[in-house]
């Protein structure tokens, strides 16, 4: 029966330094931007390339 109790200590314990480590990520920030991540798959990364004879960047796009 001992163990019982032993182990209903140890689980408190933990679930209380989860709770703890939680509470610090929310304070952080860590939580904060829900929206960006969810539509970062959709923007389409442009190809950027230096011009050599201005040395300043081109993009390449196409246009219709």
């Amino acid at each position: 029966m001992s163990i019982i109790y032993m182990l209903l200590a140890i689980s408190v314990v933990v679930a209380l330094i989860f709770f703890v480590a939680f509470l610090v990520s929310v304070k952080e920030g860590q939580y904060d931007d829900v929206y960006t991540p969810s539509v970062r798959m959709l923007f389409e990364d442009e190809l950027v390339k230096n011009d050599p004879e201005k040395n300043q960047p081109v993009n390449k796009v196409k246009s219709n």
